[in-house]
């Protein structure tokens, strides 16, 4: 039986795709461990299909998995949650380049804290600044509006009053020491399979964004941590994101997904806790912010 097995969901990726599969190939030779690679390919055009062919000729522990419509993040990686063979699964972006991890210091982890229901490393941007996505507590309505009207990043250096107006991205945590956070980001989530499959699986309510908050608030439901393990790192170029398409009919499909996902995620688990015209005004503004997104993305094209 595999160890490890990375499951990595794609749609018209081939060239970063290719980046990253190498970049794990390279990881593996340097840090022996038993694994697999399930590719789960979301229906791409013949380039990215083309390419998990060529690669999993040469490469035994690459097994592709091609679906034949888009059926969404969370979806896709449900699929591979049922292929997986592995005792732990790593859900991997395919924009994410893993050059310098030993994978069996994160599962030693694992086994000594069992605790801990999932961590991610230090996600790092191209800029060299830390990827706010992996590194977030869970967004009450207090935290997003904070972190939407600025609030967050004025006091993100005040201590103290970064707790009261940071929490959004728990800003007041040492980004440098081993801690726990509420949420990570799905470029790069580990976990045992077992602790996966308790919790369900990725809520197939969410097409895209959104899976990974709620994987983790179903986790901690049940008394598990998300740890934020900062001794590795990966290079995040989040350049297979839709909000950055240049594509006018995806970027507007991709910004609705976005902020459809804070609606559903906001319906599921905080719309109990608040009166009915409180939950009237807080899908109000979230409309409002995805007119907004989509009128700036038609604008920018001018």
């Amino acid at each position: 039986m595999e160890i490890l097995s990375v499951v990595i969901v794609s749609f018209n990726a081939d060239q970063v795709l290719k980046k990253s599969l190498l970049s794990l190939k390279e990881n593996f030779r340097k840090y022996p461990i038993n694994y697999e690679v399930i590719v789960v390919d979301n229906g791409s055009e013949e380039k990215t299909v083309d390419l998990l062919r060529q690669f999993a000729n040469s490469w035994r522990e690459l097994k592709p998995v091609f679906l034949r419509d888009n059926l969404g993040f969370s979806k896709a990686c449900n699929v591979g949650l049922r292929k997986a063979r592995g005792v732990y699964l790593l859900f991997l972006n395919p924009d994410v380049i893993v050059s310098e991890i030993d994978f069996c210091d994160l599962i030693f982890l694992l086994n000594r804290y069992p605790q801990i229901g999932a961590l991610t490393v230090k996600v790092i941007l191209p800029s060299g600044q830390l990827d706010p996505a992996c590194h977030r507590g869970f967004p009450t309505p207090w935290r997003s509006f904070c972190y939407f009207t600025g609030l967050e990043k004025i006091f993100s250096s005040f201590p103290l009053l970064n707790r009261i107006f940071g929490g959004y991205h728990m800003t007041y945590l040492n980004k440098e020491e081993i801690h726990e956070i509420d949420s990570l980001t799905g470029a790069f989530l580990f976990s045992r399979k077992s602790i996966i499959e308790k919790v369900g699986g990725f809520c197939e309510d969410y097409f895209a964004y959104g899976e990974d908050i709620d994987l983790c608030w179903q986790m901690k439901k049940l008394g598990y941590q998300i740890v934020f393990y900062p001794l590795w790192s990966v290079i995040h170029f989040k350049s297979v994101s839709g909000l950055k398409e240049d594509d006018p009919r995806i970027k507007k499909q991709t910004v609705w997904h976005f902020y459809e996902a804070m609606k559903i995620f906001y319906r599921r688990h905080y719309a109990c806790q608040y009166p009915w015209l409180f939950n009237q005004l807080v899908y109000l503004l979230i409309d409002i912010k995805k007119k907004l997104a989509l009128y700036g993305s038609v604008a920018n094209r001018h």
